[in-house]
């Protein structure tokens, strides 16, 4: 039997929350600090259309001042590096800072441990503000919304890329369950239609957005977190016997009782500060 659950969050008392928070950013400080090299060559992280779209969707110019938050690997910020005047590389994680540096190698770029939450920087001091595939590991999503706007200049541009729960209650539990599994960092990931009311609550105007559904090789991806052979087992297992609507969902291909990739949904989008 496949021990994995698929349960429902839990109410938690207020009284708890801020621990519950704290410990949540802890988890992504031990996950991401002991598995820092694995982001920056993870080929899930590094390669991809959107990092290729982003420089034809934000046309950044040597006056352009950026902040990249929850850099990983430092793989958005590389990518901007050469366009744009200069760019600030933040993450929670300290290793993950260190290796982002190691790899942008930039003159440029500036390098400083930070929560999304409860950014260091002034208002109004970006013309440009990322985040790419970080931000179902913030526990509070609308405090990072806030703190995007509260850093950007008027009429600055957010570019914000991640993975996105699907909408129908069956198929987002599946995905919230294996992604916990898998990485205990993991907070939640919201859905497009949750992440636009934000935007719009906060004054940041989509101008243009896109959504695709990402292949993710499963070995690779599974043991990025997961060291333990009998977990990853686990894990497997919760694919391959998952319900035929929600194996064509996440497009489960298997060769030989073995899963070798799926699919997630992901939301790329630029929104304007009003």
């Amino acid at each position: 039997m496949v021990s994995i659950q698929c349960k429902k969050r839990p109410y938690v008392p207020r009284s708890m929350r801020g621990r519950q928070i704290m410990d949540q950013k802890k988890q992504v400080q031990q996950t991401f600090g002991k598995n820092a090299s694995k982001y920056v060559s993870s080929r899930t992280h590094s390669t991809g259309e959107d990092l290729k779209s982003m420089i034809d969707w934000l046309r950044p110019t040597k006056d352009t001042v950026a902040l990249d938050i929850a850099t990983g690997g430092g793989h958005t910020a590389k990518a901007l590096a050469s366009h744009v005047k200069s760019i600030f590389v933040t993450d929670l994680t300290k290793e993950m800072v260190e290796h982002s540096r190691q790899s942008i190698d930039a003159d440029n770029a500036y390098y400083i441990v930070a929560d999304a939450e409860q950014l260091p920087f002034i208002d109004h001091s970006f013309d440009l503000v990322t985040c790419r595939i970080a931000a179902h590991h913030f526990p509070h999503p609308e405090q990072f919304i806030k703190e995007v706007k509260r850093v950007l200049k008027p009429g600055g541009h957010f570019l914000f890329i991640d993975n996105v729960s699907p909408e129908q209650e069956m198929y987002a539990q599946f995905f919230h369950t294996f992604e916990k599994e898998r990485d205990p960092s993991h907070a939640r990931a919201l859905s497009i239609q949750e992440w636009s009311t934000l935007l719009n609550r906060h004054a940041l105007r989509i101008k243009i957005e896109s959504s695709r559904k990402k292949e993710l090789e499963f070995r690779e991806w599974v043991e990025r977190t997961v060291e333990s052979k009998e977990k990853q087992g686990e894990i497997e297992s919760y694919f391959l016997d998952a319900s035929e609507s929600i194996a064509s969902y996440i497009t489960v291909k298997v060769t030989d009782d073995q899963v070798d990739s799926f699919t997630v949904d992901e939301w790329m989008v630029i929104a304007e500060k009003r």
